[in-house]
């Protein structure tokens, strides 16, 4: 009975132990459940995170790392070179740093502007204004090609201050290695190398080339581990006919004329008569192209294609050469001018400078007889003369490759009052650019074709080949030879003894040209002004071979007026230099080549 009490107890033991080994093991399987499905779903949290970084969100988030590491920059360029005639330079590129910061990764502004106004020289103010202005952008510049000493300072700062947010990249800046030397033909850029006056502007489409981006990558300290370029594409490069000689030669003239006249301004024009080649154009004042921003605007404007004015006794040219082709005239006819004035519509009477008797018209070009020229406009008449004017290229741009050209002024017959056909005889009423008189000048020096003047001669492509190349053009003729060479002949007697331009007179070579002097217009009044002239002289040599036309054109000259006293001796000087230079023989030989005019 006992023994099987025990048994029962036992049996009761086991189960028990079963039972809770039972339940044990159920727990333990719902924790391994609980537990797996834990690990899955966390998985496939993991997995659809995954999937949408890599898939749904991977270009933004790939976009916003590199935004972190990379750094691209927009670079201009290296612009084309220019070149004179003789291939020296007259506008390079040199490399500049230039400095940009990443104003969202600045946390005091205030504290590195102060550290780094006083080397790019802003002040810290407005460096800090500028910086937390931009507080979201990753990438601004600061200063643009900066010198040397300033990079130096700003690296140097860098490394002291592990100055991650501010850094340098290389650009091209435009450098004109000959200072003042044909400002007024080259011009120049601004900091994107953008033309914006001369050449540099007219030719801009051709040096500009084409833009590149630099991208910068960075490391998680934010040093720049390397530095990549796309799409470089430098610029055409330009061959001109300006001869750098021969431009020094006539700046320095001009530059002594202006001192000794104490002039406001001057203008210098030389070229080939036969081509249309512009050999060298000077103005005064000028400025330096490295640092156009310092001077005035107005010494900007090149005067020679952009300022008009009454040419005064340079126009004559055309009377004489309209009314010798037309046949109304002839050189040996006589007219008395004895009275020493003419009077036409009323009005102030038209005076000679000088009182004469009766002179043959070759000696009324030689004493530039306003009287004596006023008969003989009349001889052509409004439309006759009018037309000429016109053939000759007046009221009319001339076509140069150079920005700013005007038309000058030129009113059609219609409109002229009784007096005009006489006041325009002899150079009043109308208004003309220094290019326009010796384009015409030079039409009478090379048997009667009005030429295009240009001052390019080439664009060469990077790889030397030639993308446009600019010959001479004839626009029209304007006289037949015959009449050409008379008036010629008349205009060398203009420098000879008894003429007005004796001090233009070249030793070994003869001179052909004509003087000017004219009244200027007082802004204020409207009236001519008792003081301020325009002085001139225009010509060319040889005068029975033309090889170089040359004007010389001085406003508001002070202790003398007539061009033959105040222009002719700079004509002469300029002259005398150029025939050295060019190694001219001072005997005309019919055999002799004359350097300026054969091909580069």
């Amino acid at each position: 009975m006992h023994s099987r009490r025990i048994n029962k107890n036992q049996h009761r033991k086991l189960w028990d132990e079963d039972l809770l080994l039972s339940q044990e093991k159920r727990k333990r399987r719902r924790r391994i459940t609980i537990l797996t499905a834990a690990v899955l779903f966390s998985f496939f949290i993991i997995f659809i995170q995954l999937l949408s970084l890599t898939v749904l969100k991977s270009e933004r988030l790939q976009q916003k790392a590199e935004k972190q590491y990379k750094k691209v920059v927009t670079q201009i360029p290296q612009r084309g070179t220019i070149w004179d005639r003789e291939m020296r330079e007259l506008a390079v590129n040199v490399e500049k740093d230039s400095l940009y910061a990443a104003p969202s990764q600045i946390k005091n502004p205030h504290v590195l502007s102060k550290e780094l106004a006083p080397i790019i020289k802003v002040s810290a103010k407005s460096l800090a204004s500028k910086i937390s202005a931009d507080s979201r952008k990753d990438f601004i510049w600061v200063a643009r090609k900066i010198d040397e000493d300033a990079a130096l300072k700003v690296n140097a700062l860098k490394k002291t201050y592990k100055l991650n947010e501010i850094g340098l990249v290389t650009e091209t800046k435009r450098y004109y290695p000959k200072g003042y030397l044909a400002s007024h033909i080259l011009g120049y850029t601004n900091i994107d190398n953008k033309g914006l006056e001369g050449l540099e502007l007219a030719y801009d489409r051709y040096m500009r080339g084409e833009k590149k981006k630099l991208s910068v990558i960075k490391d998680a300290k934010g040093d720049v581990l390397s530095e990549g370029e796309e799409g470089v594409m430098p610029g055409d490069s330009l061959i001109l006919t300006i001869d750098e000689g021969l431009q020094h030669i006539v700046e320095r003239e001009v530059d002594g004329a202006m001192q000794k006249w104490k002039a406001s301004g001057a203008v210098a024009i030389m070229m080939n008569p036969l081509t249309g080649e512009i050999l060298a154009m000077a103005n005064r004042p000028a400025y330096d192209l490295n640092l156009p921003s310092t001077t005035d605007t107005s010494y900007r404007r090149n005067r020679a294609i952009t300022d008009f004015y009454e040419p005064g006794s340079t126009f004559k040219a055309i009377v004489a050469g309209g009314a010798l082709q037309k046949g109304v005239v002839s050189p040996e006819e006589r007219f008395d001018v004895s009275k020493g004035f003419i009077s036409v519509g009323g009005g102030r009477p038209i005076r000679d400078a000088h009182k004469h008797e009766v002179l043959s018209f070759k000696e009324c070009v030689q004493k530039s007889s306003n009287v004596c020229f006023v008969q003989v406009g009349m001889r052509l008449g409004e439309e006759g003369f009018y037309d000429y004017i016109k053939k000759f290229g007046f009221g009319a741009k001339t076509g140069i490759d150079l920005p700013g050209e005007v038309s000058g002024y030129l009113r059609s017959p219609k409109h002229w009052s009784g007096r005009s056909l006489a006041s325009i005889s002899i150079g009043q009423e109308i208004g003309v650019t220094p290019l326009q008189i010796l384009r015409a000048y030079s039409a009478i020096a090379n048997g009667g074709n009005l030429m295009k003047p240009y001052v390019v001669s080439e664009v060469i492509s990077p790889s030397g080949d030639i993308v446009k190349k600019f010959s001479p053009t004839v626009d029209r003729r304007v006289i037949a030879e015959e009449t050409a060479k008379t008036l010629r002949d008349l205009f060398k007697t203009v420098v000879e003894e008894g003429g007005t331009a004796q001090q233009a007179s070249i030793k070994g070579n003869l001179v052909a040209g004509k003087t000017g002097t004219a009244q200027m217009v007082d802004p204020k009044t409207g009236r001519y002004s008792p003081h301020d002239y325009v002085s001139s002289f225009v010509g060319f040599v040889p005068a029975d071979n033309p090889k170089v036309a040359l004007i010389v054109v001085i406003y508001k000259p002070r202790g003398a007026t007539y061009g033959g006293v105040v222009a002719a001796p700079v004509f002469r000087s300029i002259i005398e230099h150029t025939l050295t230079y060019l190694n001219i023989p001072t005997e005309m030989d019919e055999n002799y080549v004359i350097l300026v005019s054969k091909s580069r």
